[in-house]
């Protein structure tokens, strides 16, 4: 990956249903905080461009693009936004490097849509003793939504707990007799999803759970891991890990004409970079959970903001395929960005983006499924209180029914 893409500014206004509100060219009375101007506000993020998990670097090239089609729209309130995007290599030390230089040498207004738990936990404490907030990033891990001690840190994912206590609570109602083996990172996402599917499965956890297998991000291999759950019995399989390890051990499985029930969470569940290099005949059946369009699914042909999306993929990330869905959480994360700002008007303090981020109401973003939105306090950050589950069908993933409020 070329500097060019590890560190991009874009200037941008969205041409989707959000964009008509950000034009507004009244400047009059404006209170700035560092990194706004009358003419632009700097934002940093950072994103996965190169590493072990750099199959996700689409996340990071959708909110650059979002924020390059918003300047080309006219801009946010008649402001350009300039979005510094660097690469964290998903590396904890490489985010705080990277994260201290946005802060303190590029004097951004805010760090937006970072990308990660074990990175964003590294720059947790450092961001908020600075009170530079942290908006929308990509995590589910519990640890961050803690209004009272990290007031500066706001998240933009469900979470993991209550996406586990979803598996768990389907587990229990179509497969109570399930011998569960799990397979998990051996970091916060996994033991939070862990630790909700245990708590969705109740009393019977300990006896369902036959075995629990933690992995690190680092291992070139999960194989061994694999063997050992087999070996114990399981007759379901778990998997709280990257899309590159679920595609591991999705292979092994059918490599071993190991059979089970095969369950890997949202962040895996990507058709391009788990399926794919796993074998599209060795998913079929596979479960996971959604809250967001999928743009190369027939279900969503007709739906405007899918419609909107492919627009700007095509115009924007020319390069981009449909199937990797790494994109979309990134361009909800922009959306959202966007849309505080706008709120903002011309009060860019960072107080004031921070009380706009902790009151979201019932916000409805394109790429999200429809009932599906964002509500938030600044007493609770957690923005997301609905997902579906889904099962693969050997092409596309088909719903299963209605959102389920978590």
């Amino acid at each position: 990956m070329t500097d060019g893409i590890t560190r991009r500014r874009t200037l941008a206004l969205a041409g989707s249903a959000l964009a008509a509100p950000f034009l507004n060219t009244g400047l009059a009375r404006a209170a700035y905080d560092v990194g706004v101007t009358d003419k632009e506000i700097k934002l940093g993020t950072t994103a996965t461009y190169s590493g072990p998990v750099s199959a996700i670097a689409t996340y990071g090239e959708a909110q650059v693009a979002y924020f390059k089609m918003i300047n080309d729209k006219g801009g946010i309130n008649g402001r350009m936004i300039n979005l510094i995007s660097l690469d964290n290599a998903f590396s904890p030390p490489k985010t705080v490097e990277q994260t201290r230089k946005l802060v303190e040498d590029d004097n951004v207004f805010a760090i937006v849509g970072a990308l990660g738990t074990p990175t964003n936990a590294a720059v947790q404490k450092y961001l908020n003793d600075k009170k530079a907030p942290n908006l929308f990033f990509t995590s589910g891990s519990e640890r961050f939504n803690d209004p009272k001690t990290f007031p500066w840190i706001v998240p933009l994912y469900p979470s993991y707990v209550a996406q586990g206590m979803v598996y768990g609570r389907y587990l229990l109602k179509m497969k109570p007799s399930a011998k569960i083996g799990v397979l998990y990172e051996n970091d916060d996402l996994g033991r939070d999803y862990l630790r909700g599917l245990k708590q969705g499965l109740g009393d019977k956890a300990a006896t369902m759970i036959v075995a629990e297998k933690p992995h690190e991000i680092t291992d070139p291999t999960i194989d061994n891991v694999v063997i050992a759950i087999q070996a114990a019995g399981a007759d379901t399989f778990v998997q709280f890990t990257n899309q590159r390890y679920a595609a591991q051990g999705i292979r092994k499985a059918a490599s071993m004409n190991w059979k089970p029930m095969q369950i890997v969470c949202s962040n895996a569940a990507s058709i391009a970079t788990t399926f794919v290099p796993a074998g599209l005949e060795n998913c079929k059946g596979v479960l996971s959970a959604r809250w967001e369009k999928a743009p190369n699914d027939p279900t969503f042909a007709n739906d405007p903001g899918v419609q909107d999306f492919r627009k700007f993929a095509a115009q924007y990330m020319p390069r981009y395929n449909l199937d990797d869905l790494n994109a979309i959480p990134g361009y909800n994360s922009a959306c959202a960005t966007a849309e505080v700002l706008k709120r903002c008007g011309n009060e860019l303090t960072r107080e004031n983006l921070l009380k706009q981020a902790t009151s979201l109401k019932d916000l409805a973003l394109p790429m999200l499924l429809n009932g599906v939105t964002l509500s938030n306090s600044s007493s609770d950050y957690a923005a997301f209180h609905g997902m579906e589950l889904i099962q693969f069908d050997g092409e596309k993933f088909v719903g299963q029914g209605e959102i389920i409020k978590i």
